[in-house]
Order: structure tokens, then sequence, then C-alpha cells
């Protein structure tokens, strides 16, 4: 599909001023990736992107969950905590940070995959972390619908996807919504992405520019474009 053609009003807002870390969040699918990186290119801005590919035990986990979910965690666990320390470590309030999620995103998908001791157990590693990593200035939570999330699965046909479980991603995203209604440890923007365009629809973008430049306030806002 090609992309619309330029609107007729102002451009997208430029970089935010009062933003030094801004945050993509998402269940699988939702666009937090794609979103993360227009941002940063649009910006120029640095980019940190979650590293699910190096997981080693990740292709195991989609065939197997119930075997392979609590190396597959910890293995996540331990990757976003190094990147998470090394963003707290940096100069943030140099150059703005643009990231297709937050820390807490390791607790919410735990918390669907793993049970009993083994969920106590991490849930003790990542109280021991969360303290010390850096807290986003905006998160922006793409909300989509698990029908819009498995087609979006499908069309980037990455290979350990093919078989995803339609169940498991309808229960992410009712993880996902119940996190985010109760959200409120920094400003929320709410996103309906199964609603608008952002990829493909210029005007869909340049107006969620603005959305997410506009003042701080605290709280949850929802984008109406």
């Amino acid at each position: 599909m090609e992309p619309d053609a330029a609107p007729e009003f102002p451009d997208a807002a430029g970089p935010p001023d009062a933003l030094d870390y801004l945050a993509i969040e998402g269940a699988i699918g939702a666009g937090t990736t794609t979103l993360a990186q227009m941002l940063s290119t649009h910006w120029t801005t640095d980019l940190v992107l979650e590293q699910f590919e190096d997981n080693p035990f990740l292709e195991r986990f989609y065939q197997d969950r119930d075997r392979w979910a609590f190396q597959t965690q910890l293995a996540f666990l331990a990757s976003r905590f190094r990147q998470q320390k090394a963003l707290a470590e940096r100069d943030l309030f140099r150059d703005l940070v643009v990231s297709d999620y937050t820390f807490d995103k390791d607790r919410i998908f735990a918390r669907q995959t793993l049970s009993g001791d083994e969920l106590q157990l991490y849930e003790s590693l990542f109280r021991l972390m969360e303290p010390t990593v850096p807290t986003p200035d905006l998160v922006v939570y793409l909300q989509s619908s698990p029908e819009r999330l498995m087609t979006n699965i499908a069309e980037r046909d990455r290979p350990y996807e093919r078989d995803m479980d339609p169940d498991y991603i309808a229960g992410l995203h009712a993880a996902y919504n119940q996190y985010f209604r109760q959200y409120d440890r920094t400003p929320l923007l709410i996103v309906n992405a199964a609603e608008i365009d952002f990829v493909d629809n210029r005007s869909d973008f340049y107006a969620l520019t603005r959305q997410i430049t506009a003042p701080l306030t605290p709280g949850t806002r929802h984008v109406t474009l």
C-alpha cells in the first residue's frame, strides 16, 4: 500500500523538548518496534530495541510453552535488565531515547507464562532489579485487538511465530489491557492501534506525533485523531 499524499495541515511535531525517554508498549504484533523506529528516524533520536532474537529459548518456547517458559523468561529478564542498566548509566538528558518496550513488559509476560514456585522466584528477581532501571517520561500503549495482532503476526511471518496460538495472544491482549487500566507510574498515552494506520497513512502518523509532544500531564490520555 502506498503512503497517503502529504496532508494539507502542518507536518508532524518536532522532537519533544520535554521528553528524555519515550517508551512504546503493546502486545506481540501491536507495532511497537515499527512505531519506535519511525519516531526515531523522524526525530533523529537514539533508539533502543528489544533483543528478542538473541533469546536462545524463544523458538523452543513457542513449540512447548510449558517446558520452556521459565528459561525463556529468565533469558528475557537478563537481557532487558542489561539494556535498561545501560540506559540508566548514560546521559538521558543529552539526547531523546525512544524504546520499543518498558521493563514492566517482562512481568506482564511472566505472569502469563509462569506459575507456582517459578513465578515466585521470578518475582523476587524482578523486584530486586526494578528499582535500578530508568523510568520513561511517557509511555505510549498501542492497544489493539486479538484479531489485528494475529493478522500482523502472520504478515511479518517470523518462522517461530507461524503456529502462534490465538488463545495465547488473546490472553496476552487481556493482560496488557488489565495492566494499563491500573497503570499510574508515568503519564500514559493510549493509542487505538486497530483503528489508526500510522505506517501507511501519513496524516495519522503526524497527528500521533503531535499527541506525543503535547504537554505532559499526570494520568492517562487517549489519542483522538
